[in-house]
């Protein structure tokens, strides 16, 4: 069995060979032996943010002083740049230190330095990169962005809008997009009908972050966006399929809203009849495995979205809830419908279980119908 690879592990020995590999190239008698004895050192014991704060650290010794001739490297390293095994879901992170060196050390050079994330972008998105501009070099920075809104390589379209979102995971947040989107909505307007899914994923991305704080707002723009002088747009499956991935945090919140925007519908009239589940007790590594029946008290048909929350138990014993998608139903005039869902409780990175009361809840247009309460075992 092939060993699972962790995200840490793209930057790895192999990613600083491929760095190393295009400074060689760029740079006439590069100290390769050096650079590889000082990217190397101590890498293995660091988890993957702080790999990429590693090499940017360790670029910058071998960099020149004066950024212009830094930039110009930067650059030259795209030339020359080995884009890795393409069957590696891992082979763009080598290029992240180099991307991110620019927003650590290009700030005082705003002009130059956005012309170089432009150019590097599609070697690794510089969405992390470009945020520090942003927030200092606002103006000159949304010049860009615009004119990129127009540019021929999706890479740096969709740069744009991944560049702008408000809540971007493991980026700096922008704190004053929070509070008012406003100066993001344009490049979004300019971008909702892009060529590239590429690029409407990530409209649609800065639209679901931006319903967190004003769901309102994306409500109503999503609206206007499925309209038409008035009328209904069947026909554009993009940008519904856009609207559908922008909006799916208000679905799974149960915004009162958003339901009937997206052709469900609206008060359901569903009875629970059955919420069984096959275990009282769990252990880690397992599924917890559930059927439901539900009941349709309705003469008509009805569109509903079925999904379910696991309340995790955390270290201080309180419960916290994680929404899983189920399945989108249609339910005939007073029919009714089983339902069988295994949820694998396995060990990730990103949660840690704690033996103790779990419960399960069963969510209809994001509106809890009922719940099962279960014991996890954590050895």
């Amino acid at each position: 069995m092939t060993e699972q690879r962790l995200m840490k592990d793209g930057l790895g020995e192999d990613a600083v060979e491929r760095i190393i590999a295009a400074l060689a190239r760029s740079v006439q008698d590069f100290p390769v032996k050096k650079f590889r004895k000082d990217a190397l050192n101590g890498i293995g014991t660091l988890e993957l943010k702080a790999r990429v704060h590693h090499l940017i650290a360790v670029l910058h010794q071998y960099f020149p002083d004066d950024f212009e001739a830094t930039a110009a490297l930067l650059m030259k390293m795209k030339t020359h740049w080995d884009y890795g095994d393409e069957n590696d879901p891992l082979r763009w992170f080598a290029a992240w230190p180099v991307t991110d060196y620019v927003g650590v050390h290009g700030l005082d050079h705003p002009a130059t330095s956005l012309n170089v994330l432009k150019h590097l972008t599609s070697l690794f998105s510089s969405e992390f990169a470009i945020r520090p501009f942003i927030e200092r070099h606002p103006a000159m920075t949304f010049e860009h962005l615009e004119q990129w809104c127009c540019d021929p390589d999706e890479h740096v379209r969709r740069l744009a809008s991944e560049g702008t979102r408000p809540r971007l995971p493991w980026g700096q947040q922008l704190p004053h997009f929070i509070a008012d989107p406003a100066p993001v909505l344009p490049l979004l307007e300019s971008l909702k009908d892009d060529a590239s899914e590429y690029v409407r994923r990530s409209v649609a991305n800065n639209l679901n972050d931006i319903s967190k704080d004003h769901p309102d707002l994306v409500i109503a723009i999503c609206q206007k966006w499925l309209k038409s002088s008035g009328t209904e747009i069947p026909e554009h499956k993009e940008r519904q399929w856009l609207v559908r991935h922008a909006t799916r945090s208000l679905v799974k919140a149960g915004h009162p809203d958003v339901f009937a925007l997206l052709g469900f519908t609206s008060n359901p009239k569903v009875t629970l009849q059955s919420f069984v589940l096959q275990d009282d007790v769990i252990g880690l590594g397992e599924s917890a495995v559930f059927d439901i029946v539900l009941q349709s008290t309705s003469p008509d048909v009805q569109k509903i979205v079925l999904d379910y929350a696991v309340h995790h138990r955390k270290k201080s014993g309180q419960l916290t809830a994680k929404v899983f998608k189920l399945k989108t139903l249609i339910l005939q005039p007073n029919a009714s419908v089983e339902v069988r869902k295994a949820h694998a409780f396995k060990q990730i990175t990103t949660r840690k279980y704690y033996s103790g009361e779990h419960v399960i809840a069963l969510l209809i247009n994001g509106v809890a119908l009922g719940n099962v309460n279960f014991e996890l075992s954590v050895p």
